[in-house]
């Protein structure tokens, strides 16, 4: 009983988003399609890139190039956009910046 009554539970603190990576060519970057990242409060998901570059580090050339089509929760979005615990980050190689994203169909 000694041990349990110093023993200390952290709750809340934290969050997890699951990112999804969609596409061979965005696949081939990364060693796992879905990935989950831990992060200690909301930040947008240019944000989240920078604080977890070993595991997502290979996707940071598609990144720079504006070569990522990002949905969260089913919804388009944007680097600048904020995740939050729970979500689901989709990501989808968009190669073709004269499409604007008007044939794009997300997966």
């Amino acid at each position: 009983m000694r041990g349990v009554e110093n023993r200390t539970t952290i709750e809340g603190e934290g969050i997890v988003i699951t990112i999804r990576v969609f596409g061979q060519t965005l696949q081939a970057s990364v060693e796992d399609p879905e990935i989950q990242c831990e992060a200690m409060s909301p930040m947008s998901v240019r944000d989240l890139f920078q604080a977890h570059p070993e595991r997502l580090g290979g996707l940071l050339p598609f990144l720079n190039k504006g070569e990522l089509m990002v949905t969260i929760n089913q919804r388009v979005s944007t680097l600048e956009s904020l995740v939050r615990d729970g979500d689901v980050v989709k990501l989808t190689h968009q190669f073709n910046p004269s499409y604007d994203g008007g044939l794009w169909q997300n997966p």
